[in-house]
């Protein structure tokens, strides 16, 4: 049993100022409002050892159908501004875009609850666990009593969090690439979903990705685990991996396809594997050995990223106008390559 876990502390790629406009189900995407009856936090026995221990009894559960997968949302007891109806639209649009981003969501069954914590606001954290008592995947969310849906739908950890379900459970010294994906992810989903502007999300990426770039001592991402390079540097190598399969395919292929092919061999969050394991997968899919090779770079040494030149042929350039997004060249040499890796 392994965790994921996105604190608010953590820089997102997503833009936390967009209003989106939620629409409404339909026979794919199916909202279930009915509460039932308070439930224990463990209807099906106490969990596993080394597992986490909760106590909170449950106000109401919910159903989502979501992707081909029932989701499972538990209301903990406890005070929120918001009610259940308020809430499930975010967790339905993050939902979505991972849907959007696979193909369809990648377990079959997942469990989230969601926890009120009094005095507070906004998403306060999130962590997800692997083949919890049942469910292939297992969010916790702590969510403030003084939530409104605007802090909702600017909100980017429920999406991050559900992307945890995607991908093995790694062993520790590759909890980067778990949170690395996930941050790299999150974003480009939120586009293809409808969500975010590619504009901004290449502004954001602009401004984090130097966060992931190695510090002076640095062992490799397998030997340094610092908040940078576990959440930045993973997204980082996402982002080289992206464009260096592109431009081996001639922008037939990139890391999305891999990652669906990981998926569609069983390698979610329910099942550990051996990172080489699913990187193999990966690169038979694309038929390229860039994330192998990558890897074996990556891992064991510092491998700075020389970012000025990679923003200039992506054709990405940081505007005036934050709020305008990036620039975009529609002449630079990687142009198609970058608006590739956006598009649904």
């Amino acid at each position: 049993m392994q965790w994921k876990s996105a604190t608010f502390a953590v820089l997102s790629l997503a833009v936390l100022t967009l209003a989106v406009v939620f629409s409404p189900c339909n026979s794919q995407n199916a909202l279930s409002q009915a509460a039932n009856p308070p439930l224990p936090d463990y209807p099906q026995g106490p969990p596993p050892n080394g597992a986490p221990r909760w106590h909170e009894q449950i106000a109401s559960s919910q159903t989502l159908k979501i992707g081909g997968a029932a989701l499972q949302v538990d209301f903990a007891t406890g005070a929120l501004d918001l009610t259940p109806a308020q809430i499930l639209p975010w967790i339905q649009r993050a939902a979505q875009a991972v849907t959007v981003y696979y193909g369809r969501f990648p377990v079959p069954r997942l469990r989230i609850l969601v926890i009120p914590t009094s005095d507070r606001a906004g998403v306060l954290q999130g962590t997800t666990w692997g083949d919890m008592r049942g469910f292939p995947s297992f969010t916790r969310i702590r969510l403030g009593q003084h939530t409104t849906e605007e802090d909702l739908v600017e909100d980017w950890t429920m999406t991050h969090e559900l992307v945890h379900s995607a991908f093995p459970s790694l062993p520790d010294d590759q909890h980067w690439m778990e949170e690395g994906l996930a941050t790299y992810i999150e974003p480009i989903a939120r586009v293809q979903s409808g969500e975010l502007s590619a504009k901004q999300v290449w502004r954001d990426m602009m401004e984090g990705m130097p966060k992931g770039e190695p510090a002076p001592g640095d062992q490799g991402m397998d030997r340094t685990h610092t908040w940078g390079r576990t959440y930045w540097g993973g997204g980082l190598f996402c982002l080289v991996a992206d464009v260096n399969i592109r431009k081996q395919t001639h922008n037939r292929k990139g890391l999305q396809d891999a990652l669906r092919a990981i998926v569609a061999a069983g390698g979610t969050i329910d099942h550990d594997w051996p990172l080489m394991k699913a990187l193999e997968v990966g690169d038979k899919a694309t038929g390229t050995t860039v994330l192998t090779g990558q890897y074996k770079q990556w891992s064991e040494s510092p491998s700075p990223v020389d970012l000025p030149t990679l923003w200039k042929d992506l054709g990405v350039s940081l505007g005036k106008d934050r709020s305008a997004g990036a620039e975009l060249d529609p002449h630079a040499p990687l142009a198609q390559v970058r608006d590739a890796i956006m598009a649904r």
